[in-house]
């Protein structure tokens, strides 16, 4: 019996160029939190190149755990992990409160490791909810992880920060929009292998495209050591300290509550469904993952969403290119000017690219959407209350603003509240009461149902 494509081993050349292409999905997602914390902190750049690789080279081994597996830790499916942005906000707010700067960091990796552990023990009964995840549910939060990703590869697109002069201006949203349109040319008019890495060739090109306009900058190389390992508490020893704590237990739940999301959705694109096992083992790869990434100076891990894009757009669903791409996270993280190789690309580029990327993602969901039976007026409603209080922290980013810190962590997440909305909604319309009934004769969300009785001498069918 042949292997499932999810265990396929490609040719080496194949299996690096398309690992590579993962990694330079997810490269500013890496990254981006870090240099947020350094900056906090004070670290002085090549302190800060040190958090950036140490941050790189334990994304790596996450993604080993998650993609290869060992004994009941990794779901083993084509899944990228590395540092979850959801812990920038409560990880600046602990350096804000700290006096002394110098125990930021240690009293982050505290917290961490907590929180990681605390979450490894929880995870197979975390992973009990998938059972409230059908696809009205799931097809729901693919939608949302592909829209609230879609700001992130817009705000690529206008440049590196919202500060500089150059921001939004013409020369970088055309290389961003010079960068869609090769991928697209590539996707239609190419075949094999050329088609399949069209975003990397895209990425390629569009940094070439920028060096006339001053765009690519090439002295990260420049500087950039050749080798380099983040040696273990380099910042010091962890400190634990109980608020900030609880304040990383909370995003811990985010993130768990978002990989069981991300999970459910590469589950449908690769055709393996995520079940109750995979989902814990998944749990227990990111909370590990997480509990360990502080020994080497690293943050808690997650999974990334923008690379299920590229799995549903390549539709390479082998885990083991994944896992080429976390060896090559653990490479850039041993040696800065591999690093610095994946920081030439313009953000401009990343965010044509990001365009493809994320939309791939909300297809996906929409695909998902369509199987779950739309035609009854519950799931409509579903549908519809949970992308719409999904999609706030998007639409409206200070809609949530007088609620405490804590509560905001949950709340800012579009996809974290829309999952849980599609959960509860479902669980309301669905199973409780009368709400299991067919609907198949009402098709709008606003029309009443008040006369959806059963015919005569028939009662109402369950769902």
């Amino acid at each position: 019996m042949a292997d499932h494509p999810v265990d396929e081993k490609l040719p080496a050349p194949k299996m690096a160029t398309t690992g590579l292409q993962h990694v330079a999905a997810m490269y500013a997602g890496v990254v981006a939190p870090p240099l947020i914390v350094g900056a906090a902190v004070g670290l002085t750049p090549a302190e800060l190149t040190f958090l950036t690789g140490a941050c790189l080279f334990t994304a790596g081994l996450a993604t080993f755990l998650q993609t290869v597996g060992v004994w009941k830790i990794g779901a083993r499916l084509p899944f990228v992990n590395g540092v979850t942005f959801a812990g920038v906000a409560p990880m600046t707010a602990i350096v804000a409160s700290t006096d002394d700067k110098k125990d930021a960091l240690p009293v982050i990796f505290g917290a961490v490791i907590v929180a990681g552990l605390l979450g490894f023990l929880a995870a197979p009964f975390f992973s009990k909810a998938v059972r409230f995840f059908p696809p009205v549910v799931t097809g729901t939060v693919i939608t949302l992880i592909g829209v609230s990703l879609l700001p992130v590869a817009f705000g690529w697109a206008q440049g590196a920060s919202p500060d500089a002069d150059d921001y939004g201006s013409a020369v970088n949203l055309g290389l961003a929009a010079i960068t869609l349109l090769i991928v697209l040319l590539l996707r239609r008019f190419t075949r094999g292998f050329v088609k399949q890495i069209a975003v990397l060739l895209g990425m390629v090109a569009g940094t070439l495209i920028a060096v006339p306009f001053g765009v690519t900058d090439f002295s990260p190389v420049a500087e950039a050591d050749l080798v380099g390992f983040p040696t273990p508490f380099h910042f010091g020893a962890p400190q634990f300290q109980l608020a900030a704590i609880v304040s990383l237990c909370v995003v811990m739940v985010v993130s768990m509550t978002e990989s069981t999301a991300d999970m459910l959705a590469l589950g449908e694109i690769v055709e393996r469904p995520a079940d109750e096992r995979t989902i814990a083992a998944g749990l227990r790869a990111d909370t590990l993952g997480s509990a360990l990434a502080p020994l080497f100076n690293g943050f808690m891990c997650s999974a990334f969403a923008q690379n299920i894009g590229l799995v549903a757009m390549t539709r390479i669903r082998s885990r083991f290119v994944v896992a080429t791409g976390g060896g090559f996270l653990v490479l850039m993280g041993l040696c800065p000017v591999a690093a610095s190789l994946i920081a030439v690309v313009p953000r401009p580029v990343l965010g044509g690219a990001g365009v493809v990327l994320f939309g791939s993602v909300a297809a996906s969901g929409i695909q998902t959407l369509a199987k779950a039976g739309l035609d009854r007026d519950n799931n409509v409603l579903i549908v519809a209350v949970s992308l719409a209080v999904g999609v706030i922290p998007i639409s409206a980013p200070e809609f949530y603003h007088a609620f405490p810190e804590t509560a905001r962590i949950v709340l800012d997440s579009g996809i974290s509240t829309g999952c849980v909305v599609a959960v509860l909604l479902n669980l309301v319309f669905n199973h409780l009461g009368r709400g299991g009934r067919e609907a198949a004769d009402v098709t709008h969300p606003m029309e009443t149902g008040e006369d959806l009785t059963a015919p005569s001498g028939k009662a109402p069918a369950a769902s």
